[in-house]
């Protein structure tokens, strides 16, 4: 059960870089969208495999979300990409 805990604190960070993305000016148009797209992707009733199929529905929705994430994250500088990760990390630590 500790592995779930730590996947979702994992995937909540990401959520957190996610949302700093949107709002830094510095991150570009590219980043943007496919963050974007994740949201939507979570969001739509239309998926690779429906939600109806209870746990490989939602995992889909997970995987494909994370995934576009991260190709949200290459599209940044890497010297911004550590300044908004150190952010997100000591936001965490201030809430802590």
């Amino acid at each position: 059960m500790w592995k779930l805990g730590r996947l979702f604190t994992m995937f909540r960070k990401e959520l957190m870089l996610a949302w700093a993305v949107l709002r830094d000016p510095r991150s570009p148009r590219s980043a943007k969208i496919v963050t974007v797209l994740a949201a939507l992707y979570v969001i739509s009733p239309i998926d690779l495999i429906p939600d109806a199929i209870p746990i490989l529905g939602w995992l889909d929705d997970g995987l494909i979300a994370y995934f576009l994430l991260q190709l949200a994250f290459k599209f940044l500088p890497p010297e911004l990409l550590a300044t908004l990760q150190a952010r997100v990390n000591s936001r965490k630590a201030a809430k802590a």
